[in-house]
Formats: structure tokens, sequence, C-alpha cells
């Protein structure tokens, strides 16, 4: 154990020296990305445009200091090996300057850990799990997302405004799901002492068994459900729902469901009435939106995802961190990320310094159908200011030595 306690002090070192050797060669800042694009398509590829469209007005004015960003991505295919192995690639072969990305909360983690042990700056773009800033959280690591607990904190109010006792829960068996599923009971129960849990499924990751799933949950005939499924998962939870009339006279609150990505697939399968986070492009009138919509749409003849809208965040706030930096180093970055404020298509965001986590926020808002697509009405949007622990609980839950 000792040595490989010392094998992997020395791994790190030479890591670190590469990282030294190589960073910022040539009037080029590199950003190492990695994500799961396979496993992942309907999301990360509009991400992959939205970065794209960042990096093109960032560079086409100039760049950052005079140096063009450069990103050199990596798919991690779903897997935590693959994702560091990948990550130290990124670091030694390509002699990136940082890092960023992620999908999974999972591999998210598996990268904080990564970056944490071989003092690499990270901005986990996506991956929602609360342990990336709170206990798991490291000195190295930022993240751009609203995470489960904020977006839980979202979604509670309404859940209390539908005056329901019997709750059931329904979520992906992993990371992600089991953080979502655990906030919501705790933030509920506190705001509705008198609520029961009736039932609660946990699905494999991508291998949901929609029928008999469905059918577990409605024999524990609840008044309301919280889902957090997504994906494929989703689609066919949701059809295995309707087809059985499952929903009917059901409440419900939903993670991620309003998301152009998710929307796009249920199309007139949309379960009317549900209350869930999204993203309303095409309902959304304020400058920084029409600028990126106007931007996204003549670059691609496409509307943005949500996805888009966190690739492109993710490069921006890169790019804002570099430039108050005035370099990517990283421990001028670390510091230079602690309270940075970045527009976005969503107004302004910051990164707060207690725990590395931006107040990028959500809209929250009803599901119906719209000419055979599914549209989220009657929304708005939470800034993540709104909804984050307090510090008081940050302090409790984030390791001190995480900074």
């Amino acid at each position: 154990m000792e040595h490989f306690g010392l094998c992997r002090k020395f791994a790190a070192a030479a890591i670190l020296g590469l990282i030294a050797a190589g960073a910022s060669a040539q009037g080029v800042i590199k950003i190492g990305e990695l994500n799961s694009y396979k496993k992942i398509p309907a999301f990360l590829g509009p991400y992959k445009k939205g970065m794209d469209l960042a990096l093109e007005q960032i560079n086409g004015a100039g760049g950052v200091g005079g140096k063009t960003l450069q990103v050199i991505s990596r798919d991690d295919n779903g897997d935590t090996g693959d994702a560091v192995r990948a990550a130290q690639e990124l670091l030694v072969r390509d002699k990136v300057d940082l890092l960023a990305g992620t999908f999974l909360s999972n591999i998210g983690l598996a990268v904080t850990d990564f970056a944490g042990h071989h003092k690499v700056f990270f901005l986990a773009s996506e991956p929602l799990s609360d342990k990336i800033v709170w206990a798991d959280g490291n000195h190295y690591t930022f993240r751009l997302r609203s995470s489960t607990y904020m977006q839980v904190a979202m979604l509670i109010p309404a859940a209390v405004k539908m005056h329901k006792k019997r709750w059931a829960l329904v979520y992906p068996n992993y990371e992600y799901g089991q953080s979502a599923a655990a906030t919501f009971k705790k933030l509920l129960k506190a705001a509705q002492p008198d609520v029961e849990f009736v039932a609660e499924q946990a699905a494999p990751l991508g291998k949901i068994d929609a029928g008999n799933v469905v059918q577990a949950l409605a024999d524990a005939r609840p008044d309301a459900m919280f889902n957090a499924l997504f994906a494929s998962d989703l689609a066919k939870f949701v059809r295995a729902g309707s087809q059985r009339h499952f929903f009917k006279g059901l409440s419900v609150v939903s993670m991620l469901t309003g998301e152009p990505e998710y929307l796009d697939t249920l199309g007139s399968e949309t379960p009317v009435g549900w209350v869930v986070t999204g993203y309303p492009w095409y309902a959304i009138h304020t400058p920084e939106h029409d600028r990126f919509l106007k931007a996204y749409q003549a670059k691609y003849h496409d509307y943005p995802r949500l996805g888009s809208v966190v690739g492109y965040n993710t490069i921006m706030s890169l790019a804002a961190g570099i430039r108050k930096a005035g370099s990517a180093k990283t421990e001028a970055l670390v510091q230079a990320f602690k309270n940075l404020k970045v527009d976005t298509p969503f107004g302004p965001i910051v990164y707060r310094a207690l725990d590395h986590q931006s107040t990028m926020g959500e809209y929250v808002g009803t599901l119906a159908v719209k000419d055979g697509k599914g549209v989220m009405t009657d929304f708005k949007y939470v800034s993540g200011a709104q909804v984050q622990a307090s510090d008081a609980q940050v302090r409790k839950w984030r390791p001190a030595s995480a900074d």
C-alpha cells in the first residue's frame, strides 16, 4: 500500500511537469474536454455545437489575451476507468492546460478525484451530483450546471402546492438518481411533515423494465410522484405509464423532462400537466437569449437544446476565468473562478467561492402538447442563487481540506 502511494505521487508529479512544459504553447490555450458522446448523443451533440459556437465567437474576436482557445475532446464511453485514462492522456500526450466536461455524475466524480490528485483545474459542465462540490469537492474543481439539490429545491414549492400526502419516486439507480431522490425526500419532508413515501423504484440506467416499474408504483396507489428518469428510460417509462393509465389523476414533479432533448423524443406522448425543469427556448425573450438564439440558428439552421446552452456556457466560463486570471495556469485559474461573473444566454451567473458552484439556473414550468410536440407553459426562470444551500450547511458538507 505504501509503495502504491509513492507510485501515485511520482505519477502525479510527472504529469504536473508535463503540463507545465506544454501549457499555452505557441499562443494556444488547450482545453481538454471529455464526455459520453456515444452514450448520450441527444444531449451531447447539441452541447458540442454550443461549445463550437462559443469558440468561434471568442477566437473570432481575437481569443483570450491574444491566445486562441482550442478544445481537444475525448469520449469517456460512460465508463469511469475510460474517463480517467482519457483525462491522463489529455494531460500527458496532448498537453492540455485544463480539463472540462463530463455528463454522468459518476464520471464527473471520477474526474473530480483525478483533478484533485493531479492538481489540475477541472470545470464540470453537466454532472449534477452534489458530491462534486460538497462531500467530494476539492480545490481544483468547479461546476457549471445546477446540482441535484438545487433542481430539487426548484420543484419543492410546486410539490407542496399539490397538497398530496402519498408520494412515489422513480429514478435511475446511480449517483445522480440516488442523490436526487434522497434530496427530494429530505426537502419535501421538511416542508410537509405529514408526507408519506409509499413506493420507490430505482431502475438500472439505460435498462429500465418500464412495465414492471409502472406496475410496482401503481400497486402502492400514490397520489403524486417525483421522477428523475431521463433519455431512453424516460421515454419507455412514459409510454408504459400512459398505456396503463397510471398518470391519470397523478400529480407529478420531474427533473430534466422539460429539456428539448427529451421532449423531442416524447412528442405527442408528452405527459401533460407534469411540473418540470427544462428549457423553453421558443418562448424566452431576453436580449441575451435572443442574441444566442440568433447566432445558434444562423450557424446550425436548428434550434438549441439545453445541451447547447451548457456547452456554450462552459467555454464562455473558461474564457472569462482565463481572462481574469491573466493566464491558464492552474492556481491563477482557481483563484480567478472564485466569485467569477460570466454573461450567459440565461443572464449573468457567478461561481460561488465557498463551494465552487455556479448560479446557473433552470426554467420551471408545466408540460403541454402543441402541434404534436411537447412544450413548457407557465414557466419561470429560477436562478441558482435562489436555491443554493446556506453557507452554514455547505461548510458542514464540504471538507475543509477542499480549499
